[in-house]
């Protein structure tokens, strides 16, 4: 059975929207009273994402860990699946990379040193509600608390999902707004959250239009998981309305291989062809993507999907994610690794945030060795050590 859902981007034919063998295998033995339409819907996967871990034991064979760490959590950052993510996950295997990110374990009550609740010291760079002024020129605006799947790793733990889900109250958008209206240092807005493609389109393009008026600000990001763990979020008319309000770059959370799905390719290409540029940011996690492989296959098939990889980030020290943070040595010998292996296109940038909330440090190995006499020693990605002439002699 097809769905009619349909999407049209300018002068091209409608397509109708992608589901895949696995989804439709995962719908029929799950929500067999549920249509395709309805696996379709954004909405249908909200409501009815998976929130207990009687619910998941009912797809996957739960471990007494994963149990008790669901039964335990109080608070923010709850547990909560799409449907369509929870195809994703392993039945069998708790090691799967992706479904150690999603599904809570024990060792997530357990805080190591140098963690905190909020390592990235936001609070502190808050000076209205819902608004994050680290750097001179550009500003974090957070506008909802709500993610349609709670990544077990998210810095904002401390946030999302807290005091109910749902959108920043209007008060506290108005006064960011008026913050940035009235700071002309502010070009560059990132939208965040929670997930602000979470909200409806309505009000995301209020937020944008408002945006858009202010004349020292120059580009506009949206960081967003959406269509990654929800792409059907990516509709006609969420398209046609974001192409209203260019320039527009969107950041995208990748984490692992198995979310390159034909689903996560359409909702892509219906962005980029609305012209938006879309850059990754994946999260280095112990286990998850901490190998040569794994992130060499990520990264070439970012690629193919018109996606470009942006950002690989050391995993912050919030509270509780000890057991999934890779050590720095082992991000830059991966670095040096893709640096071999790949083009230039398709190597992100190795960057660690500051305790303290200092930003963002790129991080690269050493490729200086020294000099010797009028030459640089450079290493090579081979390990190999090369002599470079230094420049300013006399043309011959």
């Amino acid at each position: 059975m097809k769905s009619v859902l349909q999407f049209g981007t300018g002068s091209q034919q409608p397509c109708a929207l992608r589901v895949s063998a696995r989804s439709k295998d995962f719908l029929g033995r799950f929500y067999p009273s549920a249509s395709v339409d309805e696996w379709n819907d954004w909405r249908w996967q909200n409501r009815n994402r998976i929130r207990t871990a009687a619910e998941l034991a009912a797809m996957i064979d739960l471990t007494q860990d994963e149990r008790d760490a669901i039964a335990r959590h109080q608070g923010s950052l709850p547990f909560g699946i799409t449907p369509y993510y929870a195809s994703l996950l392993d039945p069998h295997d708790p090691a799967q990379g992706l479904r150690r990110t999603v599904v809570p374990v024990g060792a997530e009550y357990a805080t190591s040193e140098g963690e905190s609740t909020d390592p990235l010291d936001e609070e502190s760079h808050s000076p209205v509600p819902g608004l994050v002024h680290r750097y001179p020129n550009r500003v974090l605006l957070l506008v909802t608390n709500f993610c349609s799947v709670y990544c077990r790793y998210c810095t904002r733990a401390r946030m999302v999902g807290a005091a109910g889900e749902g959108s920043v109250r209007k008060t506290e958008l108005e006064r960011a707004l008026e913050y940035i209206e009235q700071t002309p240092a502010v070009r560059d807005v990132l939208i965040s959250g929670g997930d602000p493609l979470s909200l409806d389109d309505d009000r995301l393009e209020y937020i944008l239009g408002r945006l858009q008026k202010i004349p020292h600000v120059a580009t506009v990001r949206i960081g967003s998981k959406q269509p990654v763990v929800q792409p059907m979020r990516v509709t006609d008319s969420l398209c046609r309305m974001l192409k209203r309000h260019h320039p527009l770059f969107m950041s995208l959370h990748f984490t692992h291989p198995v979310e390159l799905t034909p689903e996560v390719e359409q909702a892509c290409a219906r962005l980029a062809d609305a012209g938006i540029p879309l850059g990754s940011q994946t999260v280095l996690l112990k286990g998850v993507n901490d190998d040569e492989k794994t992130l060499k296959t990520l990264m070439l098939g970012l690629l193919k999907i018109r996606v470009k990889p942006y950002y690989l980030f050391q995993c912050d020290m919030i509270s509780g994610s000890g057991h999934l943070r890779t050590p720095l040595g082992r991000g830059l010998d991966l670095i040096r690794s893709l640096h071999g292996d790949l083009s230039g296109y398709a190597v992100p940038s190795f960057v660690a945030e500051a305790p303290g909330g200092s930003g963002k440090i790129p991080l690269a190995p050493d490729y200086v060795a020294g000099r010797e006499g009028g030459d640089w020693l450079l290493t090579g990605y081979d390990g190999k050590t090369y002599r470079y002439p230094d420049g300013g002699g006399s043309a011959r």
